[in-house]
C-alpha cells in the first residue's frame, strides 16, 4: 500500500494514507517516476506533504487543482496546511 498519493502529474503536494513519522523516508510515485523524501514533521492520515520544494507565493497543487498560495517557502518533505498555506477557494473577502 502506497503511504503517500500522487493523483495527477501537476501535483506538488501528495496525500498522507496513513499516519507517518518525522524522519521517514516514503516512496512517492507518480505517473512518471518514483522518488524517495524525507518527512520534515509528522503527517497525519489525509494530510499533505510537500513532494517538491515550493516558493512562498506559488500554488499549491492537490489533484491537479489549485488549493492555495503558500505563505512562506515550504521544503520537500514538510507538512503543508493552514500555517503554511492561505486557501483562495470559497472566500467571499476575494470577491469583486
Amino acid at each position: 500500500m502506497q503511504q503517500l498519493i500522487v493523483i495527477n502529474q501537476k501535483d506538488n503536494v501528495a496525500t498522507a494514507t496513513v499516519d507517518l513519522q518525522k524522519g521517514q523516508e516514503i516512496a512517492v510515485e507518480t505517473s512518471s517516476e518514483t522518488f524517495i523524501i524525507t518527512l520534515q514533521a509528522d503527517i497525519k492520515f489525509g494530510h499533505k506533504v510537500a513532494i517538491k520544494d515550493i516558493k512562498k507565493g506559488s500554488p499549491v497543487y492537490k489533484y491537479g487543482e489549485e488549493i492555495g498560495i503558500t505563505t512562506e517557502d515550504i521544503a520537500m518533505g514538510e507538512h503543508v496546511h493552514v500555517q503554511n498555506v492561505l486557501s483562495q477557494r470559497g472566500r467571499g473577502d476575494l470577491r469583486n
